[in-house]
């Protein structure tokens, strides 16, 4: 019985493994949700395409847009990416009002070009937040929003509704 219960959730997990993976894949690359972890920075996408459809999404739903800038070797990238998980009320406000797309800055792929359409970015996670018509609202370090091993939440808040359409 152990073996079959085994086998059963192997295959759900491997099924939804795939599944994220073929959602990455179609540039699916927004928020977190309650089901899904949150996607991963890859170095492999194309930044510049994948900023044109989030802005072209924000227009349509009339939201701005919020680059978080990181890789998958900043511990506070994933802090980041777990607030949102344990924070609904915050990944809702978000996800309400922004649309979230993560840009990979690694050795394998700094996105030199695309980034430095922006202001200099001296930690990560950072976050660029565009209007609908991609132009900087706001290049934001995440260190104020930062407290003990997490982020704060009322500072959090503050800059979601601050910076929302």
């Amino acid at each position: 019985m152990r073996f079959v219960t085994a086998v059963v959730i192997t295959t759900g997990l491997l099924t939804f493994s795939l599944g994220q993976q073929a959602r990455a894949q179609t540039g699916q690359n927004a928020g977190a949700t309650p089901a899904s972890p949150a996607p991963k920075f890859d170095p492999t996408r194309d930044a510049a395409k994948d900023i044109s459809a989030a802005v072209a999404d924000a227009k349509r739903t009339n939201r701005r847009v919020i680059l978080d800038v990181g890789g998958e070797w900043c511990g506070w990238c994933h802090a980041l990416d777990r607030y949102f998980v344990e924070h609904e009320d915050l990944r809702a406000l978000r996800d309400q009002h922004y649309v979230w797309l993560k840009v990979n800055y690694s050795p394998e792929n700094t996105n030199a070009v695309v980034l430095g359409r922006y202001p200099g970015i001296n930690a990560y996670p950072h976050l660029i937040v565009l209007d609908q018509d991609g132009s900087l609202v706001q290049s934001q370090d995440t260190s104020p929003l930062e407290e003990g091993p997490t982020y704060n939440y009322d500072r959090m808040k503050a800059f979601l509704l601050k910076w929302k359409r």
